[in-house]
């Protein structure tokens, strides 16, 4: 092989490595979204909605946790008491990841600890793992 053919395909080289496991990972689709459903203690939702407001979704983003959206029920019997909402993630091993760094922040666990002085305020978090079906509009 010529010089010059060599020294063309060095750069190229050095890159292609990179923009073929990005491309793999684009094309498996491995996002996932996480749906958490968290059930407040009796007239606690308020403080709740405060905290992730306040706080919470700005630490989620530092993280890595894209918030995606937010929802509170209109219906009886989960009116008044629970948080729905969905994130999203690049994959599931870094959502793993991401959740761990955010536990362990001390920005939140300040957060946490100064929004519970009056006592605590979810009573059950719920979390389940998705992905998008072929055939569902790109989030």
């Amino acid at each position: 092989m010529k010089r010059r053919t060599v020294l063309k395909t060095l750069p190229l080289a050095g890159v292609m490595p990179g923009l073929l496991a990005a491309a793999l990972e684009a094309s498996a689709g491995t996002e996932v979204y996480e749906l958490r459903v968290y059930t407040t203690y009796e007239g606690k939702l308020d403080d709740l909605l405060k905290r992730f407001r306040d706080h919470t979704m700005k630490l989620f983003e530092r993280h890595g946790i894209k918030n995606v959206a937010y929802w509170t029920p209109t219906d009886a019997p989960l009116a008044g008491k629970t948080l729905t909402y969905i994130l999203k993630h690049p994959t599931r091993d870094a959502a793993t990841a991401n959740w761990k760094a955010f536990q362990e922040d001390p920005e939140w666990v300040q957060v946490r600890t100064k929004s519970e002085e009056n006592g605590k305020i979810v009573e059950k978090v719920e979390s389940t793992f998705l992905t998008l079906t072929d055939f569902s509009p790109k989030v």
